[in-house]
């Protein structure tokens, strides 16, 4: 009886053992399989992205002073050349065949412009974050300004916005987030990608030079068979002279990209087209030197010669513009009633005043107006979005006038309360951020995806 229990206890042994030595053998295959499965796959889940900063952890530091203006030309090359081989490594796996996303996604309408902004930033890709930290902006009354809080925002729980990202507070240079971005744009049939732009070495008050984005932008835009063109920021000493130099700049290094927007005008020719913010701050007498045939610095009928488009703000800007030499107006602004331009019963004029003046008139859409996170005290500019309606109107006030092109503002300027890009309700400990419900996170793509075809079809009726 003891031989036997003997024999039995090691036969247990050696049943554990083998099954021991089976369980290992198991588990070092699942991690085999697992080190096959790329890093990032797809997009997955959208709140990923910038919420975990340890993982992929990649830091691109961009210099933030003024004496970054000075910057040698070559560091910029090697930056740029860097970050798009970051862009591209890292989304070579997921990228789906092309003729895959045609089947899938609303063809583009190129007479549709949205403006886009690629100055955001967080640790994960800048070291910190960048745009989505605004500083709360004082009302230029002192009386006024004492009634108001003062500091800056805190991310990623606070944001400089009303409203919440779905992507989470993102960085722009994070490849993911661009091409979730153009695949937004894309389901929504926009076209044209207005970016904001600033020469290399500089940016706005809040922000960092983004010139050395503008590379991967174009690739991401191409993939989707989308455009990019230009919306020239009022850099410091912006003027004739300046203005030549950059646009010179933006075609010679850009202006042979596939995804470089040229536009087709009355006399057949292909040209590019520049939105020039704050235009109105330049005398027309400096403007008319670059943008007529007879200027000390005229760029007419040189190989940078392009479409110049104004911001319309007051009704008096009209004719400046045309005595400048620009070729059209747009009105940017989406709060109904803030200036001349944006009020959407001015519109039928101003078509008028630049059908006879050989001028494109080009109105902005926008799906409402909210900047309380940033200008705490300027309330009375809000415009609520009425779960779509404000859009709607707005579209259709400008269908009425038949425009060449409609741009839409905006794509992502969160602070401002325009974006159009998916945003999700969030509650913090010291937030609660509007949202897009009792609609998805996608109604204003869906909208603008609806108007871009109602737009086409009319636009058939309009040329017959």
């Amino acid at each position: 009886w003891i031989l036997n229990y003997d024999i039995m206890a090691r036969f247990r042994r050696r049943t554990c053992i083998i099954l021991l030595l089976f369980i290992l053998f198991i588990c070092s295959i699942m991690m085999a399989l697992k080190t096959l499965r790329p890093d990032r796959a797809g997009f997955g889940d959208p709140f990923g992205l910038g919420l975990l900063p340890e993982l992929q952890q990649r830091t691109v530091l961009i210099d933030n002073k003024q004496n970054s203006l000075n910057r040698v030309q070559g560091d910029t090359v090697t930056h740029v050349t860097n970050l798009h081989s970051i862009a591209v490594n890292t989304m070579k796996p997921s990228m789906p065949p092309v003729n895959k996303l045609e089947e899938e996604l609303s063809s583009p309408n190129y007479n549709f412009h949205i403006f886009y902004y690629s100055w955001f930033g967080n640790p994960q890709f800048d070291g910190k974050y960048i745009h989505w930290n605004h500083p709360l902006l004082p009302h230029w009354d002192p009386k006024i300004a004492n009634n108001y809080p003062k500091g800056r925002h805190n991310p990623p729980e606070d944001i400089g916005a009303n409203f919440y990202p779905e992507l989470g507070s993102y960085s722009s240079k994070d490849p993911s987030v661009i091409e979730a971005h153009m695949k937004q744009m894309r389901s929504a049939s926009t076209g044209v990608i207005v970016l904001s732009w600033y020469p290399p070495g500089m940016a706005d008050e809040n922000g960092e030079p983004t010139d050395g984005l503008v590379p991967v932008i174009l690739d991401y835009a191409h993939k989707y068979n989308l455009k990019v063109t230009f919306h020239i920021e009022p850099y410091k000493d912006r003027d004739d002279r300046s203005m030549y130099h950059n646009v010179k700049y933006i075609i010679d290094k850009y202006g042979s990209h596939p995804a470089f927007y040229r536009h087709k005008t009355s006399t057949g020719r292909f040209l590019p087209m520049f939105y020039v913010y704050d235009s109105y701050v330049t005398i027309p007498e400096i403007w008319a030197n670059l943008l007529t045939v007879s200027g000390s610095q005229s760029i007419r009928n040189t190989p940078y010669d392009a479409l110049f488009i104004a911001l319309l703000v007051e009704e008096r800007h009209k004719h400046d513009i045309h005595r400048s030499g620009f070729d059209g107006m747009y009105t940017y602004f989406a709060t109904n009633g803030f200036s001349y331009g944006s009020s959407h019963h001015n519109w039928a004029s101003l078509k008028a005043f630049c059908d006879s003046n050989n001028l494109m008139f080009i109105p902005s859409v926008g799906p409402g107006y909210i900047d309380t996170s940033i200008r705490p005290w300027n309330n009375h500019n809000t415009r609520n979005r009425v779960n779509g309606k404000y859009y709607e109107t707005a579209f259709s006030a400008a269908l009425l006038v038949r425009p060449e092109i409609i741009s839409i503002t905006s794509f992502n300027e969160w602070h401002e309360g325009t974006q159009i890009e998916k945003a999700v309700p969030k509650r913090t400990g010291q937030v609660v951020y509007l949202d897009y419900k009792p609609h998805k996170p996608n109604i204003y793509l869906e909208l603008t995806q609806k108007w871009s075809e109602k737009y086409r079809k009319e636009q058939e009726q309009w040329l017959m």
